[in-house]
């Protein structure tokens, strides 16, 4: 490691196993993945991060995909006090929230989980027009595109963790 390895990366690298999955938790819900990347460090730069998060999420079974969706709070309601959730869900307008909210029921109702989308900086057009497009899919279809879009959101969280100073959270 060099000194100009990021605050939050040294912070990961460093910690033990307990306090490195809390950390990798707080990106993605799924255990397979949080172990997967820890087991990997420690990292030089956020890249070889980056590129254990998208190796770890290649390998998630469904059962993997399902735990870490279930973290994920519905589209147009973000997770009272999950400074993450609001954050990556401020493109929605507060109009457009109740319509998003029923499309993804019916999308819950067809897949039997919540719609993931890497909706940091997606306007709420965009994301109905994906709930509308994507609640059609076939199970395998969608479980490829969720493995993508998750990956996108954990990539997004990982960058925020790496550089984060000392008590920052993803």
């Amino acid at each position: 490691m060099t000194s100009r390895t990021p605050p939050g990366l040294s912070r990961l690298n460093q910690a033990d196993a307990a306090a490195a999955a809390a950390l990798l938790r707080e990106v993605c819900a799924s255990a397979a993945w949080c172990a997967q990347v820890a087991a990997g460090r420690p990292y030089a730069h956020a890249d070889e991060l980056f590129a254990a998060s998208d190796a770890a999420m290649s390998r998630l079974t469904a059962a993997d995909l399902r735990e870490a969706m279930a973290a994920h709070p519905p589209i147009g309601r973000p997770a009272p006090g999950d400074a993450a959730s609001a954050r990556e869900q401020s493109g929605v307008a507060a109009e457009e929230r109740a319509e998003l909210l029923e499309l993804g029921a019916a999308y819950r109702k067809a897949h039997g989980h919540v719609f993931l989308i890497c909706a940091t900086g997606a306007s709420g057009d965009r994301i109905r027009a994906a709930l509308r497009e994507r609640t059609g899919n076939d199970e395998a279809t969608e479980r490829e595109i969720v493995r993508t879009e998750l990956g996108k959101i954990n990539r997004i969280r990982l960058g925020r963790l790496a550089a984060a100073p000392q008590e920052d959270a993803p």
